[in-house]
């Protein structure tokens, strides 16, 4: 996905408001909301999060993720994968393996590095 060498979804930026990302990605997205100064949505295999000061306050960006796991789940991507980024780069595989993504990261120029989670040692972040 383009997400490594622009830092976007589709065009999509982590500071981009929700109705900006929804023009992108659509409207097929599960809207989750902790209180009112924190909402995310998410369109399967991504992720995006805003933040805000008060209700009476816009919607900034905080950050998006992708969520590579879930397409194990999925299938190769069927319903995982939102049909915006399904039309552009098809189906993906159901594994990716580190060293196949590192490998092409790197064709790229693009260096991984781990994030070290005490709380989730079983997964990588990156």
């Amino acid at each position: 996905m383009d997400v490594v060498t622009s830092g976007t979804v589709l065009g999509a930026r982590p500071t981009d408001g929700p109705d900006q990302v929804s023009a992108i990605l659509g409207s097929d997205f599960a809207e989750n909301s902790l209180s009112d100064h924190s909402m995310w949505r998410d369109y399967g295999l991504v992720e995006f999060a805003w933040v805000r000061e008060s209700p009476d306050h816009p919607w900034a960006g905080h950050h998006f993720s992708l969520q590579v796991h879930r397409l194990s789940y999925g299938g190769g991507g069927g319903r995982i994968l939102n049909k915006a980024i399904r039309e552009r780069y098809g189906r993906f595989d159901r594994h990716l393996r580190s060293d196949k993504l590192q490998r092409l990261l790197g064709n790229r120029g693009v260096c991984l590095e781990d994030v070290p989670d005490a709380n989730a040692p079983g997964f990588s972040l990156h």
